[in-house]
């Protein structure tokens, strides 16, 4: 990879650069450049797209993605020491990389970013989920990208992946699948990173739906299913006591068994439930 972009091995670019790596950032770089690429491929077809990437660090990805073929690529990177590695990348790649230096959860990128749009990133870890339900809940459904491809800890991969009546399966695997087709694409042991985190991550790749898969009022169905999984193991007859009323008839009116578990509800169940609330 590295003679395909003439720049330097990324171990090289950390050591001239002195890039260790920040706990308290969440970093954990991802040096081999195949596996860059191998990530970038998997975000599908970059030509003609635009991309933006949260987190690159040194850059790794970022040369994937451009390699890839990535029409533009726009980087945010909290961490000002890595600007001076990505600014060499920009100049190897001429009009087609814009870094910008600062928190992602604080900026509105949308607005520099031209359809079609991909998100392609390595999220840190301590910001991966935060920064993909914002991504999944916008104000204004279809969203800004068509497609999200992102690298999590191999739990909160399979988080989102969930089927009903399994270990992972939650809030977070109903708010995904709501809006998106989500699939884990690719596993990364620990060795792969540097410094090697002490879990397994992976690679998710998620296609949004032009419409939610099942009507329902995206703030009711949040607070429906916040109110069923904060008490997971309880029965829902008991766990949505906070709606009022007769919680029992009203379940029974969707066709869920009132001594059901949130986690044996699927999703459909679930947004039928958040059209009743919002109905009563």
């Amino acid at each position: 990879m590295a003679t395909i972009d003439g720049l330097p091995p990324l171990r090289e670019v950390i050591r001239a650069h002195d890039l260790v790596a920040k706990k308290q950032l969440g970093q954990n770089f991802l040096l081999d450049l195949n596996l860059t690429a191998k990530i970038a491929r998997m975000a599908g077809d970059l030509a003609g797209c635009d991309v933006l990437e949260v987190g690159p660090g040194p850059g790794g990805l970022t040369r994937g993605l451009l390699a890839e073929g990535a029409r533009r690529v726009l980087v945010v990177e909290k961490d000002p020491r890595c600007v001076p590695a990505l600014e060499e990348i920009a100049a190897t790649y001429p009009g087609r990389l814009e870094i910008v230096q600062g928190d992602a959860l604080e900026l509105d990128v949308a607005s520099r970013l031209n359809a079609p749009i991909r998100v392609v990133s390595n999220l840190p870890y301590n910001v991966g989920t935060e920064l993909l339900i914002r991504w999944l809940s916008p104000a204004v459904w279809p969203p800004f990208w068509t497609s999200l491809t992102l690298m999590f800890q191999k739990e909160v991969a399979e988080r989102i992946v969930a089927r009903p009546r399994s270990d992972h399966y939650g809030r977070l695997a109903l708010l995904t699948q709501w809006r998106a087709e989500p699939k884990i694409v690719m596993h990364l042991p620990p060795e792969a990173f540097t410094p090697a985190p002490k879990v397994h991550s992976a690679v998710v790749h998620l296609t949004r739906l032009e419409a939610p898969r099942f009507p329902a009022d995206a703030a009711v169905l949040s607070r429906v299913t916040a109110m069923a999984f904060n008490q997971r193991r309880k029965m829902l007859r008991s766990s949505l006591k906070g709606l009022g009323g007769d919680v029992e008839a009203l379940l029974e009116g969707v066709g869920i068994v009132p001594t059901q578990r949130a986690e044996e509800i699927g999703l459909e169940q679930f947004c039928a439930l958040a059209r009743a609330v919002a109905a009563r």
